[in-house]
């Protein structure tokens, strides 16, 4: 079973889903001596296990897998209809359905391949899916963004728990979308190091080491960086990501782009619809993917989702490996 003590640093390069996290990114920052992540959401169990292979083939260092635990039931179709139309002069829509990216196979693939670490979001996996990482010798991770989170995570049998604060970008991990936790990372991380005896790792808005080592103070065992990492070259995050990131535009939390909040940078997109988007993940999802899509190719920044972390114009378009190792040496400075 994985130990965070095998790190040569106490840093987790968090897995970043649509295409951002890479083999080459989690590589890089394993072979560094942090522990890189790739990122299961929206792949195929196929996609999925060729990605494990070449980043075994690529390094010898523990890494691991995020897996998005199994949406609720379906969402109100007449909301998701009212939404579409809505948004339908952005362009062509996707077809919006209920599903919980291949959530089964997934596991069951980690299993079989015993990934070292495998991390939830969206809520816990569920005993059966735990017993079988356990019996692979997987660990559990679970993200979790409240106290009562924390608490349920750690009775579903988590060895260790990601504490998401609301200052991270991408989706929230909590496990109601209708009450998506809010606090900041260092009020979360005291709550629930005073209730849970696990493995803390501190995400949210953490841009250097200063930031890791204020963590580590506060009582978790490492720090979990996802911007940070989105601006060096071994990212696939798209040009016009990158030029929002390293901007000082502000961020806020949304549904528009897939029904389910998120933080990321203030665009048009963000503005206009943001009153009328709904909690129906992963309904907008699929309904708003082919806008998004154009949105890559064409670099239209307005109708894009630009997840970023509250301090994202701290990140440092830099090689992985490089900013591990300078993250590392501002941990010892302090």
């Amino acid at each position: 079973m994985f130990s965070l003590q095998e790190l040569r640093y106490p840093i987790v390069q968090a897995p970043m889903a649509g295409g951002v996290s890479t083999v080459a990114l989690a590589a890089a920052v394993c072979e560094a001596g942090g522990l890189g992540f790739l990122a299961a959401g929206y792949r195929t169990p196929g996609e999925v296990r060729a990605e494990v292979d070449e980043l075994r083939a690529a390094t010898s260092r523990p890494f691991g897998l995020n897996v998005f635990a199994a949406a609720d039931g379906p969402a109100d179709p007449a909301a998701v209809a009212r939404y579409a139309k809505a948004i339908g002069a952005e362009g062509d829509l996707g077809q919006p359905r209920h599903d919980d990216d291949g959530f089964a196979e997934k596991v069951a693939l980690a299993a079989e391949l015993g990934v070292p670490v495998v991390s939830f979001t969206f809520g816990t996996p569920g005993p059966a899916a735990v017993e079988a990482l356990d019996a692979a010798g997987c660990s559990v991770w679970i993200t979790v963004t409240t106290p009562g989170e924390a608490r349920a995570a750690g009775a579903g049998g988590a060895d260790a728990l990601v504490l998401q604060g609301v200052e991270a970008g991408g989706h929230r991990g909590s496990f109601d979308d209708g009450a998506p936790g809010d606090l900041g990372l260092l009020a979360l991380l005291r709550l629930v190091a005073a209730e849970v005896e696990l493995p803390l790792i501190a995400s949210g808005g953490i841009f250097d080491g200063a930031g890791i080592a204020a963590t580590l103070v506060a009582g978790a065992a490492a720090a979990q960086l996802g911007t940070a990492f989105m601006l060096c070259p071994e990212a696939a995050t798209t040009p016009a990501h990158r030029e929002a990131i390293a901007s000082s535009a502000p961020t806020g939390l949304t549904r528009a782009f897939t029904g389910r909040t998120a933080r990321g940078i203030v665009n048009r997109f963000m503005r206009e619809y943001e009153a009328e988007a709904i909690s129906a993940y992963p309904e907008v999802h699929h309904l708003t993917r082919p806008l998004r899509a154009a949105a890559r190719a064409d670099g239209d920044a307005d109708r894009l989702h630009l997840w970023a972390g509250q301090a994202h114009e701290r990140a440092r378009a830099i090689p992985a490996a490089d900013l591990v190792a300078e993250l590392a040496a501002e941990i010892t400075a302090r």
